[in-house]
This record gives structure tokens, sequence and C-alpha cells, in this order.
């Protein structure tokens, strides 16, 4: 024991700015000729990166924004309230099969689950059929909350009855009535009119109930932004205002009757981010309607994100769930489903449903993640990531706001087009694979194993927006070569030894697993060899491999062997300009990293004859 302090760090200078920038200029400048070196800001541009709806990110930051604040007070920034327990625990249950829904929702409440969240309507649990599903639940110990994608008001007075039903004093949930996501899933002009009567009646009789939800499941699954979900919600919010006011009901009392359904994804940091941008704007339409501050908080149940789970590979979605639910709550969500990861294959079964109930209770029973306030609250990183979602999100909302509100602006197609620019971008990431998903477009399974599930129920015919997962463009591919006859083959003609080729076969080969096409090969041996085996493969395509020193030496004589064999068509991994001759003709293409893999494979499996 000493009474001197330890200083971890005591015999480590504090480096500068200046310190980190010139070790950045060693790395990006170790291979460039002398005289064309990069200064600081062309390498701080190389190093600085954008999201897909241009939000800015550094690769350092050095300085806080501003005042940090404190959780539950404005600007709610840092949560809507002071807590030292985890959040709550929401399961879904859309299962239309009702004895083992209900057998399930006892389950989940038995083991961890803390509230419950049913679809009702078409394609998923009848309205009548609620009462049983929900059979054996107290309604005074578990907050149940329903939505719908065919009938809102169906399924909140089937909620409302079950309450009833059982002579529940204590009822806590949501009916979920939210116009606007109905219209946004439906195609169908909103109808707000419901929305008056059921939060009069929930005030005067449900004073534990939330009757309206601003839902942004519908546009984060059709494909729009961190910063177009944040103004979508805020403009909804305050439609919802409106309509409300008109009806007698004060913004004080409206606050109060509304709950936000977010997205949490496996982009840790803008999830993060975008759950606190929103409380602090929600917070400000608090403070212009004369809301008093203490219930300016908004309240949020996170969802992870159903456009992120992939069918190919599902394990890999237990991390990305993991992810996205820690990022929920580090975000600071008061209640979080994490959806099951068979979700895209069908109907979760009792195994993938445990495993995303214990998802949640280890983070927040082992981990302790809910027992901090805003832990992410301080970093440079989020505080600024934070700003400009927020200030970005205002004028997205200003522009809505502009445009006649969020009602003409969904009715007008305004809503459509703000997605599709952002949509539209995600499509070039994911194609080049800027944007991976691994054990999809990047590292799949040779030969993997689909898992089975129960069939979800037809989903009812819809008008609007539409739901795209981000993987469904390379599934689309694997089907395909699953469909045909014989299974689709490129040759790969390695040159040299492996020391030469490794490197560049393993990248050419994950690109053809990608649509989950075989790839045969060659290891060395003269022009003459090589094509021999390409012919006796029975491919009609073949990639060349190698370095650039042997390209030199053997590419274009093994590209025109190969021709001669009968191989219909021959590319290189890597560029032509390797190969150091003026005519490479004889060369059709190039794989390469940063290519369109997308449009490759979809060339390549037209051009060996695998059908639509």
């Amino acid at each position: 024991m000493t009474d001197t302090p330890l200083q971890l760090a005591g015999d480590f200078a504090a480096p500068s700015r200046d310190d980190w920038e010139v070790e950045v200029l060693k790395v990006l400048n170790r291979r460039r000729p002398e005289g064309k070196e990069l200064t600081i800001d062309q390498a701080m541009s190389r190093l600085r990166t954008s999201t897909v709806d241009g939000l800015t990110i550094e690769p350092l930051y050095t300085e806080p924004v501003g005042p940090l604040g404190v959780p539950g007070a404005m600007p709610f920034t840092r949560g809507a309230s002071v807590h030292g327990t985890a959040w709550d625990v929401r399961a879904l249950h859309e299962d239309p099969d009702v004895a083992f829904t209900n057998a399930e929702v006892l389950a989940d409440l038995q083991r961890g689950a803390t509230s419950l969240w049913l679809r009702v309507g078409e394609g998923a649990i009848a309205a009548d059929d609620l009462p049983a599903a929900l059979a054996g639940v107290k309604p005074a110990l578990a907050p149940v909350s329903v939505s719908s994608s065919t009938d809102q008001v169906a399924a909140a007075k089937a909620l409302a009855a079950f309450w009833t039903g059982t002579g529940a004093t204590g009822a806590k949930g949501n009916l979920g009535l939210d116009a606007l996501a109905l219209a946004a899933r439906t195609g169908e002009k909103a109808d707000l009119a419901p929305h008056a009567e059921w939060v009069q009646a929930v005030l005067a009789e449900l004073p534990g109930v939330r009757a309206l939800t601003v839902d942004v499941l519908p546009y984060d699954d059709a494909g729009a932004g961190d910063v177009d979900q944040l103004a979508f919600a805020i403009a909804t919010g305050v439609a919802y205002l409106r309509d409300l006011e008109a009806a007698g009901v004060s913004p004080s009392a409206a606050f109060g009757q509304i709950c936000f359904r977010v997205s949490a994804n496996a982009d840790e940091f803008l999830t993060i981010a975008r759950l606190r941008a929103l409380r602090r704007l929600w917070a400000r339409i608090g403070e212009v309607s004369g809301v008093p501050s203490a219930s300016r908080g908004a309240v949020q149940h996170a969802v992870t994100s159903w456009r992120m789970i992939t069918r190919d590979d599902p394990y890999v979605n237990l991390l990305r769930g993991t992810i996205a639910t820690f990022s929920a709550a580090v975000g600071g969500a008061e209640a979080i489903t994490t959806l099951p990861f068979d979700t895209a294959v069908g109907l979760p079964d009792d195994f993938s449903r445990r495993m995303a109930r214990n998802t949640q209770l280890l983070a927040a029973e082992e981990s302790n993640i809910g027992r901090v306030n805003d832990p992410a609250g301080g970093s440079w990183y989020v505080e600024s990531l934070t700003d400009q979602l927020a200030a970005k999100a205002w004028d997205a909302f200003q522009a809505i706001e502009a445009a006649g509100g969020m009602v003409s602006a969904l009715e007008s197609g305004m809503v459509a087009e703000r997605i599709a620019g952002t949509t539209a971008e995600r499509r070039t990431r994911l194609a080049t694979r800027k944007q991976p998903i691994t054990g999809v477009s990047m590292f799949p399974m040779k030969d993997e194993k689909p898992i089975t599930a129960r069939p979800r129920p037809a989903a009812p015919a819809a008008a609007g927006l539409a739901p795209v997962r981000d993987s469904e463009v390379f599934e689309a591919l694997r089907d395909r070569v699953t469909a045909a006859v014989e299974k689709p083959k490129v040759f790969l003609a390695c040159l040299g030894a492996r020391r030469d080729f490794g490197g560049r076969e393993m990248f050419t080969s994950n690109v053809l697993l990608v649509a989950g096409i075989d790839f045969p090969g060659s290891e060395g041996g003269s022009p003459e060899e090589i094509a021999a085996q390409a012919a006796a493969s029975g491919a009609k395509m073949a990639i060349l491999c190698s370095s650039a020193k042997v390209y030199a030496g053997q590419a274009i004589a093994v590209a025109t062997a190969l021709k001669g064999a009968g191989i219909e068509t021959v590319y290189i991994a890597g560029r032509r300009t390797e190969t150091g001759a003026e005519d490479t003709s004889v060369i059709d293409g190039e794989v390469f990293d940063g290519m369109d893999v997308v449009a490759f494979l979809e060339g390549t499996l037209d051009r060996i004859g695998v059908a639509q």
C-alpha cells in the first residue's frame, strides 16, 4: 500500500493531435513515390467516411460538442428518466396457432420476459383469438401491447375487451393505434378519426395504458435511413398532437398517450445516437407545445431491425440481434424486442424464441447494462453523431412540415421518394460490399444446410411501402443456383505457386460462393495443362488467379489456351494492366475488390446458362 497514486500512463508522453497526424501520414504515404505524398488534409479526406444518408464520420474526435446534461431532464438526450434497473423485455407474438402462442406467451413470462407485444390481424393472431392467446396472463403484472397491419381498431377493441373481461384494474400497455404507419404499409388513405375517441376513453378508464404508437418500423423495413426515420417519427407525432388538440385533448395529455416504436440494428453507434436524438427532438416539440418540462421525454420501444435479418447463414442473426439489443439498451430504450434469428425463414419455434429472450436477459441481468444511465454519454463521437442526426432530422422534419405535414408527405409520395434515394445508395454499397453482410455477401458458407421453420401465413396484399431485407438480392442469386438442374461452376486457373495465387484464389472463390457457384481449379502447370484441366471440369468460364509478376509472364498465354480449349469466357482476378500486354482482348473482364458483385454474379450466371 502507498499514498502515492498509481499512474498507469505516467511513463508515456501525452500525444497531441500533431503527433497523431504525423503517424497517419507515415502509414498512408508508406508506398507513395517521392513528391506525391498526401497532405494531412488529403489524408483526413481519405479516412473520413459517410453514412448512407449523408452523416459524416470523422477519423478522430478530440473535443466535447457541448454541455452534457443529465438523464431525466431537458433536453432528455441522456434518457427520458433516471433508472437503476433494466429495460422492459418485450416478447413479440404473431403466430396464428392460438394454442402454440398461448404456451409461448406463458413461457416467455415465466422465463424472463416482462411484457408482451402481439401482432393482430390477417396473417397473424386473429382479433377474436386474442383472449385465448392471453389466457392465464395477469394484466396488472404483464403489460400488453398490440399492433396491426390490417385493422388497428379491431386489435384495440380486442385488447380492451380482454382487460375488461378479466376485471383488471391495473392494466398497462398500448392499444397500438397508428393511422400513418397503417397507411404506410397498406397504401390506403390515413384515417386519424379513431385516435381521439380511443385516447379520451383511455384517459377516462385506463390510466396505465397508452392509446397511440408512432411506429417507425414500416419506414425502416422499406429502407429509410437514420435521418428520415427520425424525421418521420417527429412529423407523425406532431400530426397526432394537432389532431388530438383539435378534438380537445391538450398537448400535455397527448404526450402521455404516445409511445415511439423504433428500429435498432447492428450499426451500434448510429442506433445509440438515433435513440438519443429522438428524445432531444421530441423534447423540443414538447417545449414549443407548452408541455411541462418533466413530461417531455419520449418513451421508446426498440425492435431489432427486420431489414438486417438474413435467411442464409441465419445463426449469424444471433450476433446481429445481440449487437442491436445492446445498442438499444445503451441508447436508453424503455422496452426492447429482439426478433428471433429465424424470422426470415418462417415462424419462430420454441428454441429461437428462447434465444431471443435470453439475449436480452444476459445483457440485462448478467452484463448489468440496464443499471447505467446513458453509458455512451460524454463520448465525443457519440455526442457528435447525436448532434448531426438531430440537426439533419430537424431539417428533414421542417421540409415535411413545409409540404403540409406527414399526412400530405405520405400521400404525395414525398416519403417514398426520400426512402428511394437512400435505398439506391444502400443498394450500391451492398452490391460493392462496401456495406458487407457477414455469411451472405462476405464469407458465405460453401455447403450450408438450411434450417426449417413453419411457413408464415400469406401476407395480405398491400400497396404501401414495400419491405425489403438487405440480403434479399444475394439470396435471389443463391435461389437461382439452387434451382439449376446442374450446379454451375467457374474454373479458377491458378498460375504459379500457392504463394503467388493464394490470396486471389481465396478472394475469387468467396465471390463465387456468394451465389453458391462451384469453383474447380488448377494449381500451376503449363498453359496447355491448365486449359486441359479447365475443359475437363466442364466449366464454360474461367478466372485467372495469381500475382502481377506471374501475370506478366503467363496470363495472356494461359487465357489464349483456355479459349482454344473451348472456355467461352476468361476473367482475371485483379486488373488487365497487370499482364503488361498491349492487347488484352483475350481477357473478357476483371474481378476485384470494390466491384459490383451482384452485377458480376448475375452476368456470370447468364453467361454460363443458368436460368433466371
